[in-house]
């Protein structure tokens, strides 16, 4: 299941959260290299951007809640199709 998820960090002073926003690349690397995260991308100012591709709602809320603990932040999270499925779905309409 594919979700893009979006970070809003709380508003705090970038410089007092610099160690956790260190740790937050620490933590997804592994995901990444499993292919649970397929892409992040730092946002312009704060935040991040980030493609996950995992098996159940259940081990999103998991992985959020992980990331909440390193940089607390509001999430925006948008479920996604895959392309050849959503071309595959138009063909057959």
């Amino acid at each position: 299941m594919l979700f893009l998820v979006i970070s809003e960090p709380r508003p705090e002073p970038p410089s007092s959260v610099a160690s956790q926003r260190k740790l937050f690349w620490d933590w997804i690397a592994p995901l990444q290299v499993t292919g649970e995260v397929r892409s992040v991308h730092a946002k312009v100012g704060r935040g991040a951007v980030a493609l996950f591709d995992v098996p159940s709602n259940e081990r999103l809320h998991r992985r959020l809640n992980e990331w909440a603990d390193i940089v607390p932040a509001h999430f925006q999270v948008h479920a996604l199709i895959d392309p050849a499925a959503a071309q595959a779905y138009l063909n057959n309409t």
